[in-house]
């Protein structure tokens, strides 16, 4: 009798669906695993620039073109990010906003982030990103825990 060798095609199906199923489950865990990266990366970046901010304040006493001049503390703004654009306006008087806003054609199209003099932190979230947006915080998660 002869002993045949390699796989029935059954096996290789088997093989395969499990393949498919495991690939079902890790690339959009992987996927959200990135995306949150990314989100670290402009949060660092917005707290890194309102340090910058009060280090201005601190010597001039208001935020007046604190990030729109050359030569200021907080000029030039940040080089942008692959997946975020950063804006810092030209401010006047004693209140700023800094925001980073994700790109679009990017995993984070849709995603904004803003702070405030006070330190208000708000996410706002358009189409075609389907997490939740947040007043009180800078979202982290798909389901919208800060």
């Amino acid at each position: 009798m002869q002993r045949s060798r390699g796989f029935t095609l059954i096996e290789l199906m088997i093989a395969v669906a499990i393949i498919a199923i495991l690939a079902a489950i890790a690339i959009p865990s992987y996927t959200e695993y990135v995306r949150r990266g990314r989100i670290t990366e402009a949060i660092g970046t917005l707290s890194a620039m309102r340090v910058k901010m009060e280090q201005y304040y601190q010597d001039n006493r208001n935020y007046d073109n604190a990030c729109g001049l050359p030569g200021s503390s907080v000029a030039p703004k940040p080089d942008n990010s692959p997946t975020f654009v950063f804006a810092c306006p030209v401010h006047l008087g004693n209140n700023y906003t800094i925001t980073a806003t994700g790109k679009a054609g990017t995993a984070l199209d849709g995603f904004q982030y803003s702070l405030t003099q006070d330190n208000a932190r708000t996410t706002t979230m358009t189409a075609p990103s389907t997490w939740p947006s947040s007043t009180l915080c800078w979202v982290l998660k798909k389901d919208g825990s800060c």
